[in-house]
């Protein structure tokens, strides 16, 4: 008997998977032609279902639990992706979690067509309206961020307006040097090969990456490169060799025949403006040197965003455990830098970073309450932000966590802020994150002892970050608003302001209570806690 219970429960689990499976595949056909025919790119919780498979597509289902504690029911999803084909839409970027969270929570009795239709309302029946026309990207310089750019540029071809990839400006460095970039674009040990093909002509200098045509150009100095000659005009200069810091020699991007801005992948010095996407990328006027700051500030400032519109960040200090980078020797030799000439290889090197500081410039009400400070160490990527905070008013662990939960699920910062709870994870789950940082909710620390509950205004999170694609994806988001903006994400937050385009409505700060001893700090939850399953943080889409 208990033979036969086990056979039939395996035979059912097998036949339930092979009906879940065949709704998958229905969906692929509607998932790509939204995208085809309308710019859609429909995702879950910021994940793309766009060239996924079908087991993708129901991995995809199964995360969402994790974050919302519902798994969709993928006959849903396909009931909601026939509604969408059927609605002429004009371009956008759909969430079907949070479609389906509306009608879950808040529907008051509509259907889910009813939803769907009421959500997307600004988009229905806009199907073929021309958005801003495409903008001329030149990536000047082709290293680690480089080439990461430019496979998300690749990946994004094609959309409504935002950016196009036209060019890359190197220094030649060998007779097959053309072939060598290629390879580079090709191969990554990091981050996997590139999804796709790749084509050399050597006759015209250009590589052809899944259609799209990039003309290799070589000079060594930017003042002097015509893009005109090439057809590009009016382009963003994407500027990611780290030589050029200053404005004035930024500027010499804009003498160049065809160039109009110019876009820093690092901090920038002096009054060049340094922005953090989904922070202060809409304080960006027509200056034409902008810089994308540090991939370590935009991973720690979303998060003191959300702190502190809720509580207030007081002080604080910023410690990040840092992946190495081609700015360290791989065996000790000069450098000019202290410390940094030590083996990357080999040591731990403690070293200064300027991220905290710069934070001040997305977030000028934290100048002068932040420092920092870095250690490199022997791993090949992703690094964590250890943030010790004091914020203005005391907070308990679990309220903490919430919080950063729900701005990662339903915010204006749900691209920049993901949030994971696993006794599991470690740094190489975190290669190929798309989201700025991603705060480790079981490692949050609170004070705690005394009355109060253990709620305290002395914080301590930790904030896991994909330096190079993590930081990438940040720097494609600012380059497509430079460049005439993108398509809406929706349904919009619920927090968002009336009439906003995508901005939320600070939560209330609570009034401070009155000063009593600092506690101390208690450790946090232990890492053998009860927790769902591993989740999967790098299955996310740039939007």
């Amino acid at each position: 008997m208990a033979a036969t219970s086990t056979t039939a429960r395996y035979d059912a689990r097998q036949a339930g998977w092979a009906e879940r499976l065949a709704l998958a595949e229905a969906m692929i056909p509607l998932i790509g032609r939204l995208w085809r025919r309308d710019g859609v790119v429909v995702s879950i919780h910021g994940r793309s279902l766009l060239d996924q498979s079908p087991v993708g597509v129901l991995k995809r289902h199964r995360f969402a639990r994790q974050l919302d504690d519902h798994e969709l029911d993928p006959a849903q999803t396909l009931t909601v992706l026939q509604l969408l084909d059927g609605l002429d839409l004009g371009p956008a970027s759909i969430d079907l979690a949070r479609l389906s969270a509306r009608h879950r929570d808040g529907g008051h009795g509509r259907s889910l067509a009813e939803v769907v239709r009421g959500e997307l309302a600004e988009i229905v029946g806009r199907r073929g309206d021309g958005g801003p026309p495409p903008r001329d990207v030149v990536l000047y310089g082709f290293g680690r961020i480089g080439r990461l750019v430019a496979r998300l540029l690749i990946e994004h071809a094609g959309e409504r307006g935002g950016a196009r990839l036209r060019a890359v400006v190197v220094r030649r460095g060998s007779a097959d040097d053309l072939v060598k970039r290629a390879s580079l674009l090709r191969r990554d040990s990091i981050h996997g090969p590139f999804a796709g093909t790749i084509v050399v002509d050597e006759s015209t200098d250009t590589i052809v990456a899944n259609g799209t045509t990039i003309q290799v150009i070589y000079s060594d100095d930017p003042a002097t490169v015509d893009y005109e000659r090439y057809g590009i005009r009016d382009a963003i200069v994407v500027d990611n060799t780290g030589r050029w810091r200053d404005e004035p020699s930024l500027r010499r991007h804009l003498e160049a025949r065809g160039a109009s801005r110019v876009l820093l992948t690092a901090p920038g010095a002096g009054a060049i403006p340094n922005v953090v996407f989904g922070v202060n990328h809409d304080t960006v006027g027509d200056e034409l040197v902008v810089a994308a700051a540090s991939c370590t500030t935009n991973a720690i400032t979303p998060v003191l965003a959300a702190l502190d519109d809720r509580w207030g960040v007081e002080s604080g200090h910023v410690e990040t455990v840092h992946a190495v980078t081609n700015d360290q020797n791989l065996t000790d030799n000069f450098h000019p830098g202290d410390r940094r000439g030590r083996s990357a290889s080999l040591n731990m090197v403690l070293t200064e970073t300027g991220a905290a500081k710069a934070v001040a410039k997305a977030l000028p009400q934290l100048a002068g309450r932040l420092t920092g400070s870095a250690i490199r160490v022997p791993t090949a990527d992703v690094s964590v932000a250890v943030l010790n905070l004091q914020l203005g008013t005391p907070v308990d662990r679990e309220e903490l966590n919430a919080h950063l939960r729900r701005a990662s699920l339903d915010s204006p910062l749900r691209r920049q802020i993901d949030y994971v709870e696993s006794p599991e994870v470690a740094s190489t789950d975190f290669v190929g994150s798309r989201h700025a940082g991603v705060v480790d909710g079981l490692a949050t620390v609170v004070s705690g002892g005394g009355s109060g509950g253990g709620s305290s205004d002395r914080v301590v999170l930790y904030v896991w970050y994909d330096n190079e694609f993590g930081y990438s994806c940040q720097v494609v988001r600012l380059l497509e608003h430079l460049a005439g903006g993108t398509p809406p994400s929706l349904p919009r937050p619920a927090r968002a302001a009336a009439g906003s385009t995508d901005r939320a409505v600070p939560a209330p700060r609570i009034a401070p209570a009155p000063l009593i001893a600092p506690a101390p700090l208690t450790a946090p939850a232990p890492l053998t806690a009860p927790t769902h399953d591993l989740l999967d943080p790098t299955l996310e889409a740039t939007r």
